[in-house]
């Protein structure tokens, strides 16, 4: 194995190390309705941190909002534009070193 690849390091050893000043109200709101007509469930891997997964037992959307990264990416590739998405609450959300 070289030495690049031992220092390499997987995308959840990366998440694991930001911050987060977590609100008590979610800024990711999926309209439940447009969710279940959905096939593609787009949320549930185009998201890098998992905050969209799909109950396996009731079908219906779970939102783990806590672990947004802001990014929108999930907004943006939403075929059903079903997340009414806004930024966290002022001094709530991802904390990034330089902000």
């Amino acid at each position: 194995m070289q030495q690049n690849d031992k220092n390499k390091k997987s995308i959840q050893d990366k998440l694991s190390t930001i911050k987060y000043n977590c609100d008590n109200t979610s800024h990711l709101i999926p309209d439940k309705k447009k969710c279940a007509k959905c096939k593609e469930k787009t949320c549930t891997f185009i998201c890098p941190a998992d905050v969209y997964s799909i109950d396996e037992s009731s079908g219906e959307i779970i939102v783990q909002y806590e672990n947004c990264l802001e990014c929108g990416a999930c907004r943006i590739a939403c075929p059903k534009q079903a997340i009414d998405w806004k930024y966290p609450k002022q001094g709530s959300g991802v904390i990034y070193k330089h902000s």
